[in-house]
């Protein structure tokens, strides 16, 4: 215990090494009503950035100007309707005022229109894609939602493909996400509260829940932590989900990602929280369970039986993936007598020629096969395929020619690759098991496994992020919550059921979920 609180205490960061980032005091300051002043603070301020345009003209014989970030608004939009109706106005009154009052009630100009005060306001609205107007003589910008740079169109997922369905994918922007989500769900009740994260990169997320099926302890602790992201910058939505998860370090995390709006819409539907964030197609869903990696939503389009089959399979891939290259160990190493006399005759004679006993075979197999993933995954697309293909191929077979590894051990591999990609969500576990599995099996046998597989159970049973433990309804047990993990009931049964998610065994927050109680917590 003295050690480990030694090492605890040296790996945290001397007192005063690190302190919060804090927002530059000038930039939070109130912009002078004076024209010429905001436009000195607003160049002194940006230290001259090569993107900033600022325009000055008169509108109705006041002097104006107006502030944007070049390639950030849609330049047609921008001439036809704005500086077109702004350069033409002409009134009767021509004061400040009477200038702000009409562009406060000519709704033709954008119908996204904000107020801001601050130069801190300017910038985040202008860096995102926004037009400010600034008046002479009166405090507030106008802000003019005219946002039109560049990005990826809607297109499929390429990590969630289906058969049935949708063929949308999230992308990289985060107003069309939003457009994504409520277009499929034309409720009221659905609600996006937008937060802002990163000191310095002023990244907007949207965070997306039901009113009225939420349980507002749930959405209170979700707030909570999300409050409690402190970084200059994030630039994706993987910077944030540490902070929403009960154990960072454990091996299985309890927050879940999607590429998919429909996939979205269904957990929200089901009393969860999403989080959408600007700059990324994968929005993070709170609370996700165990069980969900094994699920997608052609099990809810096929047929209840074949839906069934299907989940059985992946949940026999799964544990081929983590337990099937560590158990061929483990029998080979030390229990032979488990084997056929056929399959041991056969096992014999291919590692008679291997000069390497079965552990340091399979290390090095899956090392080089990792090794090979990866490189097909960073290189580009048409050279990755290539280099996949020359290494299961030429590597593969050479390896076996040569006698470094035996062909029993080739299978293994080959069927523990295929099984992992059945569950792709579930990858980066699967992979540090898999190498866990092989060095316990070569150490200490069949016995080994079969402990260490029920540690990283209890691991797995310990995980409870928000109140809600990701093996529900498995543990604690409940079997008529388990008709949806293990089977695919019909639609006939499922949809007279309460499937919001405070509602399944062992959950700790609130069953109340009512609209007044939601507005509560918001």
């Amino acid at each position: 215990m003295g050690i480990w609180n030694f090492l605890k205490s040296r790996s945290q960061p001397p007192a005063g090494a690190y302190a919060p980032p804090q927002a530059d005091s000038a930039a939070d300051r109130r912009m002078d009503q004076t024209l010429l002043q905001r436009l000195i603070d607003i160049r002194a301020l940006c230290g001259g950035t090569g993107d900033l345009i600022v325009h000055e003209l008169e509108v109705s014989g006041v002097a104006c100007a107006v502030v944007l970030c070049e390639g950030m608004v849609d330049t047609n939009t921008f001439s036809k309707m704005f500086a077109l109706p702004l350069t033409s106005l002409s009134l009767s009154d021509a004061s400040p005022q009477a200038v702000l009052t009409w562009v406060r009630k000519n709704a033709l100009l954008a119908p996204d229109q904000k107020e801001i005060y601050t130069y801190a306001e300017l910038f985040r609205f202008i860096m995102s894609g926004f037009v400010v107007l600034l008046i002479d003589g009166v405090e507030p910008g106008i802000v003019f939602g005219i946002q039109g740079y560049t990005g990826r169109s809607v297109s499929e997922p390429s990590g969630e493909t289906n058969e049935r369905g949708s063929r949308e994918g999230f992308i990289e922007k985060l107003r069309p996400n939003i457009s994504l989500v409520r277009r499929r769900f034309k409720s009221p009740d659905l609600m996006f509260e937008i937060i802002t994260f990163g000191e310095k990169s002023r990244t907007d997320a949207a965070l997306v829940y039901l009113r009225g099926t939420v349980a507002p302890e749930l959405l209170r602790k979700v707030k909570e932590r999300l409050s409690k992201v402190r970084m200059d910058v994030v630039l994706e939505s993987g910077y944030i989900q540490p902070f929403l998860d009960a154990k960072p370090l454990s091996l299985f995390s309890g927050v879940g990602y999607t590429e998919r709006p429909d996939t979205l819409c269904a957990k929200v539907a089901e009393g969860r929280i999403g989080l959408i964030v600007d700059g990324t197609p994968y929005a993070l869903i709170v609370p996700y369970l165990f069980n969900e990696h094994f699920q997608s939503l052609d099990d809810y389009a096929h047929r209840p039986y074949y839906a069934t089959f299907i989940r059985w399979l992946k949940y026999a891939a799964f544990f081929f993936s983590i337990l099937l290259p560590g158990f061929y160990v483990a029998v080979g190493s030390f229990h032979p007598e488990l084997l056929p006399a056929t399959l041991l005759n056969s096992l014999l004679v291919s590692e008679e020629t291997t000069p390497f006993p079965l552990m340091f075979e399979a290390l090095v197999i899956f090392f080089i096969y990792e090794i090979m993933r990866e490189a097909g995954l960073r290189m580009p697309q048409s050279v990755g395929h290539a280099v996949s293909i020359v290494g299961a191929l030429v590597i593969g077979d050479a390896a076996v020619s040569a006698g470094i590894i035996g062909t029993p051990m080739v299978i293994v591999v080959a069927v523990t690759a295929i099984s992992s990609f059945v569950v792709p969500t579930l990858y980066e576990p699967i992979t540090i098991l898999r190498f866990a599995f092989i060095l316990i099996g070569g150490m200490f046998g069949i016995f080994g496994v079969a402990a260490a597989f029920f540690a990283v159970a209890a691991n797995l049973c310990a995980v409870n992020p928000l109140g809600v433990p990701v093996t529900t309804p498995a543990t604690p047990f409940s079997l008529y919550s388990m008709r949806d993990v293990l089977f695919r009931w019909s639609w006939k049964t499922l949809a007279q059921e309460d499937l919001r998610v405070q509602g399944l065994t062992g959950s700790d927050i609130s069953t109340q979920g009512g609209k007044n109680n939601a507005d509560k917590a918001t």
